[in-house]
């Protein structure tokens, strides 16, 4: 049985309340730029902690999406037009933020006929330009399947390739049903046969079974991902999908053990992780060497 609305959060759910000085500096930052967070439209409980970091993740190509995903607080609906100007300010803020690891996504703009893609390209190298030490790690949404498009964004050479498979297949129609399974699949082992690190991430607590979750963890192993996020659902509106259960940190800590044992590179597993919850340090090995082994080939090509 689902849970009721009016039943109370467990205590480890409890997140920092934002605030502080550096809270302010991002919030004047976001503000400025006319930029969009995931933070702030998807509701995400750690924005008060990345904030204070002086971290947030970036949302390109507006605030509204054209899907109706059942977990997602984002708006959906038409969306604006195309702000060209756009990849130029998410720089500029990358630059006074300071960001080593700069982590950016969007809504699905299925209405463009490229996706969105070229933004996603000329947002990659802008940030790259301004900022040519910082990481860059993008979400994406699955471009309907559109494989010029996906190509596209990796052409600007992004360092980890984040693309959220969300659920089990059996939910897939209520939780995301614009999006396939079978698809997600094939654009995270697209990214990995070109070289990328790719993660992805999956939300408990909406339905899934263990075995189902299982299954799920053995198919991205079996295409290489290299970075497995795990987090509680936490249902953002009446209007959106129920919570099923609250899964307990001592489950989570067992799927971060599993993940591990299958073959993941790396796994964060627990109530109130999320997709680029503390990104920069879960990823930031796998960029170095991924970095240092395309050194290390370039300077055998150069000897030979």
């Amino acid at each position: 049985m689902p849970v009721s609305s009016e039943e109370r959060k467990p205590a480890w759910l409890k997140a920092k309340i934002p605030g502080g000085p550096a809270y302010a500096k991002v919030k004047t930052l976001v503000d400025k730029n006319a930029l969009h967070t995931v933070c702030q439209s998807a509701h995400c409980p750690n924005m008060g902690e990345c904030w204070s970091r002086g971290t947030a993740t970036i949302m390109i190509l507006g605030n509204t999406c054209t899907r109706s995903c059942g977990f997602c607080a984002v708006d959906t609906g038409k969306p604006p037009t195309t702000d060209w100007a756009e990849p130029a300010r998410v720089a500029d803020a990358v630059r006074i933020m300071g960001l080593k690891h700069a982590v950016i996504t969007s809504v699905a703009r299925d209405d463009l006929k490229d996706g969105g893609s070229e933004i996603w390209a000329r947002t990659i190298r802008a940030v790259r330009h301004a900022n040519p030490g910082t990481h860059i790690e993008v979400l994406i949404p699955d471009f309907k399947g559109h494989w010029e498009d996906l190509d596209r964004v990796l052409d600007a050479g992004p360092d980890i390739l984040n693309h959220n498979v969300e659920t089990v297949p059996r939910l897939h129609k209520q939780v995301r049903p614009q999006a396939k399974y079978e698809r997600s699949l094939e654009m995270l082992q697209r990214a990995k046969a070109r070289g990328f690190v790719t993660k992805t991430s999956i939300m408990l607590g909406i339905g899934e079974l263990e075995d189902e979750v299982d299954l799920v963890l053995r198919d991205l192993v079996a295409i290489e991902t290299d970075i497995l996020t795990l987090g509680q659902y936490l249902r953002p509106t009446p209007q959106h999908l129920p919570v099923d259960r609250w899964v307990t940190p001592e489950e989570f800590g067992r799927w971060k053990e599993r993940g591990l044992a299958l073959g993941f590179g790396m796994v964060e597993s627990a109530p109130l992780v999320r997709s680029s919850y503390h990104a920069d340090e879960q990823s930031a090995h796998y960029i170095m060497n991924k970095r240092q082994s395309r050194s290390s080939m370039e300077s055998q090509v150069a000897v030979v």
